[in-house]
């Protein structure tokens, strides 16, 4: 990796876009934003960023050859991401050691940057937790992207780790975020890529027809036929999970028919069968995509019956991997 270099900007067109636009319910900012690989930040549209911009300089070894300006709309999602992937830091006043690399979701075509993003930094700052959130690559077919960029994410948070109080790092991913957090939990490609632990909700697991969700599957693999097979065994990984995954904890609901259970099912039982710990909770009803969304944020949290439990599942299973 390259020199990192440092400047503090806040353009006076993204204040403009900020008052405009705002964030729901929340004035949480990032402390940082690091961009991955851009030397600029200019065409930003995302009003979500750091006062701090870090130029990471890392080199992008494949395109996902999307061009033009990130799309954002009214609820934030951000699409069409690619030279400006950057990952928005978030330090607790009291760290406990502990720090989550966040995948947001959205079917490998947008990037849901509130819902599975700024308010998951909230709930984990409140609890001491450091924070990046990855605004990864789309992967437009080009299947290894995404990991790259969240692999990056995972170099440049161990190398500062010491000097944010940081001991642990683990991923956690929503959806086709769940996805991309399983694929760095299953093929890391070395020790300090590889999560000390992993968080999936409603994740997407499989590739296999008829269980996957079809929008991550055709935006992940659109390549030759004659490859086709070869990569959709590869990133259904319930096919990756050996015994040096991390320990995981996942969390869906019964009636989820945008991502089938049988996605989480597969990897709970792979977990168990390589002697994974591993922790799953499967609630009744609250459909796909509630996040972190509670009643904060919104009049109607269609997983309220279940958030405060899932919340203290989570927290209590945090603190655990924490102080072993």
């Amino acid at each position: 990796m390259k020199a990192i270099r440092y400047f503090i900007t806040i353009a006076a067109a993204l204040s403009a876009a900020i008052a405009v636009f705002g964030q729901p319910k929340t004035g949480l900012r990032p402390d940082e934003t690091v961009l991955l690989y851009a030397d600029t930040f200019e065409g930003n549209v995302d009003p979500v960023y750091g006062s701090k911009i870090v130029f990471a300089d890392f080199d992008m070894t494949e395109s996902n050859e999307l061009s033009g300006p990130e799309s954002l709309n009214r609820n934030g999602n951000i699409g069409n991401i690619s030279d400006l992937a950057r990952m928005d830091l978030y330090f607790p006043e009291k760290p406990n050691g502990q720090m989550m690399i966040v995948c947001p979701g959205g079917g490998y075509s947008i990037v849901s940057s509130y819902n599975e993003g700024v308010y998951v930094a909230e709930w984990m700052l409140d609890r001491g937790i450091t924070v990046a959130v990855v605004k990864y690559r789309l992967p437009n077919g080009h299947c290894r992207v995404p990991n790259q960029d969240v692999e990056n994410a995972f170099r440049y948070c161990r190398k500062h780790a010491g000097e944010w109080g940081v001991s642990q790092i683990g991923v956690m991913g929503f959806s086709a975020g769940g996805h991309l957090a399983a694929t760095t939990s299953t093929m890391w490609t070395e020790n300090e890529t590889r999560p000390d632990f992993s968080v999936l909700i409603y994740p997407v697991i499989t590739m296999e027809q008829g269980l996957t969700h079809q929008g991550t599957r055709e935006n992940l693999i659109t390549v030759k036929a004659e490859w086709r097979e070869h990569i959709t065994e590869k990133y259904s990984l319930e096919n990756q999970v050996t015994r040096f995954t991390p320990p995981t904890f996942i969390a869906l609901c019964s009636d989820d028919f945008t991502v089938p259970a049988e996605n989480s099912l597969r990897y709970y039982n792979r977990l168990i069968d390589n002697d994974v710990e591993a922790e799953m909770h499967i609630f009744p009803k609250g459909g796909h995509g509630w996040g972190f969304t509670d009643e904060k944020y919104t009049e109607n949290d269609r997983f309220g019956y279940g958030r405060d439990e899932f919340e203290a599942s989570l927290g209590r299973w945090l603190e655990s991997i924490r102080t072993r």
